[in-house]
């Protein structure tokens, strides 16, 4: 709640005014039934005509203005909710932004989304019902029974009773349900998951029959979520009923009660049409305030799933550091890194030196760590034992900015954006001319995927799906060769090239005289010919030279090698 309290007071001013002008609203609401008490009384019973018309008049005057109020409380009540929940989703997402991998590995993909859309719009929807209701509803309800203690006392025990139990009777079951919207909420993530992995792999799925596969898992997720929605439902649905029973049973007792006031003449024909009135406002508000609690509950649980995001230390904060890398060496101290959650290290014991301007191969079998030893270069993932230098420093002391700044890095899969191909380019280094995005363009042999598709400005679709695979990898290249950084990482992402334009890349790379780089790849040609070859087997190096001396000295590199060339000579 101190969270949604912190984003609400950019709105503080809309945040009073609603329930301020709910609360007039709801005043003049409390001097209808004594206008009407007035009108049978002294009007209709006296048959003083002119009196009823100027009394009807004054209960129009009533009306209009409260529905001015309410219009007004209304607007001030949503600008609220919105800006909140703008500003919520605004700050989730800056904060996920800033979140190391290890935390994003913890929270999940399908968590975080949920958290920017369906909880924000929970916390945004319990917001601008309880700005409208939270206050307006308990006023009429208390302002009621106090306009019945002065009218009847008798009367005023009866509504006061009555209000006790239903008072208890929603305590009660907004205490069952809170914690069952909570589950319902996980549940969606679940159900989310599915469906993002789902659409992500439509195409491996569909190429292995695995339609019904994934369709019972889904089917699963989601009829786990229908049970706890209708069970959380039912028990939410019990409120309306309960209350009109209730309040119902208080209207009989009312009645039968007042039926001998009047009789008696303690009570005025009028006086019995006020508390009948009143006691329906209270029905009304107190069905609204038990439909304000429902949607409030959801907005607390939500805002509790929130919180917990906005809340994450980061294991890995950034750092406020003005160390740049002087050059493009790499150093690995005694290194090991064990991911969070896993049973085993995924590398260990790495220790490696790697000058400027030298170029790279990592090799292994799946599963080797050869991403894992990359990706601690750019800090992605943080050494769990021993260090490592960039540019003879320690990345664990420099800024993030001004580490990933001097490094160009193509991930395993390749990611185009929606927007046109200059923008694509841009996001490598925003500053570059025509002249630096073309010549990347040519560097990565994207420059004819240019020209075909129409020039820079060509739009692409979301995910680059109107590319191929070889496509997309080359405008990545492309992308990170604009940088032009001291270190440039390619991880397995000549996967989808041609051996032709593959072994044009590789020019271009040693062309490259002082830039590092590191070619992860699984084909043994794209790494041979390079200056230094890393071999990595179950987490460990187990070779490490040129490609003529691990022939010799590495039985994992040598295997690799013969069942590679003898795969590609039997071809």
């Amino acid at each position: 709640m101190k969270i949604l309290l912190t984003h609400m007071k950019k709105y503080r001013v809309e945040s009073i005014l609603a329930p301020l002008f709910k609360l007039i609203e709801a005043l003049l609401d409390l001097l209808v039934p004594f206008v009407i008490a007035s009108i049978i009384d002294n009007g209709v019973l006296q048959s003083d005509k002119s009196f009823v018309i100027r009394y009807c008049i004054l209960l129009v005057g009533i009306a209009l203005i409260g529905l001015a109020f309410s219009v007004t409380a209304q607007y001030f009540a949503a600008k609220s909710a919105v800006g909140v929940s703008s500003s919520l989703r605004r700050a989730l997402y800056t904060k996920i932004q800033s979140l190391s991998y290890t935390e994003l590995d913890k929270a999940g993909t399908s968590t975080l989304i949920t958290r920017l859309t369906s909880d924000t719009q929970s916390v945004q929807s319990g917001i601008n019902m309880a700005l409208r209701l939270f206050l307006r509803s308990p006023f009429i309800v208390i302002g009621a029974v106090v306009c019945s203690y002065l009218i009847d006392v008798k009367t005023g025990l009866i509504f006061t009773g009555g209000l006790v139990v239903l008072s208890v009777v929603v305590f009660i079951l907004t205490k069952k349900t809170i914690p069952l919207y909570v589950k319902t909420q996980g549940n969606l993530d679940n159900v989310l998951s599915t469906t993002r992995e789902s659409l992500s792999g439509i195409r491996v799925i569909r190429a292995y029959c695995n339609e019904a596969n994934i369709n019972e898992e889904f089917n699963r997720n989601n009829n786990l979520l229908n049970k706890i929605q209708i069970f959380s439902g039912k028990i939410s649905a019990i409120m309306n009923p309960l209350t009109y029973l209730l309040i119902n049973i208080v209207l009989i007792i009312m009645i039968r009660s007042n039926a001998i006031s009047v009789d008696n003449d303690i009570l005025t024909q009028g006086q019995v049409i006020a508390l009948y009135n009143y006691l329906s406002q209270i029905l009304v508000e107190l069905i609204k305030f038990a439909n304000l609690i429902i949607t409030t509950s959801k907005g607390i649980a939500a805002s509790k799933r929130i919180s917990e995001i906005l809340r994450a230390e980061d294991s890995d904060p950034d750092i406020d550091s003005d160390i740049v890398p002087e050059d493009g060496s790499v150093r690995f101290s005694n290194v090991s890194l064990t991911y969070f959650g896993a049973g085993a290290p995924s590398l260990q014991d790495i220790d490696l030196y790697i000058p400027s301007g030298t170029k790279v191969g990592v090799i292994g079998g799946t599963g080797s760590g050869k991403t894992s030893l990359v990706n601690m270069i750019p800090g992605f993932y943080k050494a769990s034992e021993g260090d490592v230098f960039v540019g003879n420093h320690n990345v664990k002391e420099m800024s993030r900015k001004n580490l990933r700044d001097a490094i160009g890095i193509v991930p395993q899969h390749a990611q185009v954006f929606s927007g046109t191909i200059r923008d694509n380019i841009l996001r490598g280094n925003e500053n570059a001319t025509e002249e630096e995005i073309n010549d990347a363009l040519k560097f990565a042999s994207a420059y004819d995927i240019v020209v075909k598709k129409g020039g820079l400005d060509t739009v692409l679709s979301e995910g680059g799906s109107d590319l191929s695979g070889g496509q997309k990898q080359r405008l990545t290249i492309a992308r990170a060769a604009v940088r032009k950084p001291k270190i440039l990482i390619l991880d397995d992402s000549a996967s989808a090239l041609d051996f032709a334009t593959e072994k044009n890349l590789r020019g271009q790379i040693n062309s490259l005289k002082d830039t590092t780089a590191f070619i992860v790849s699984q084909r043994i040609s794209s790494v041979m010919h390079l200056d230094r070859i890393i071999v990595i087997d179950d987490g460990k190096i187990c070779g490490f030279g040129t490609h003529d001396e691990l022939i010799s000295s590495c039985p994992v590199y040598r295997e690799i090698y013969e069942s590679q060339i003898e795969t590609e000579v039997q071809a």
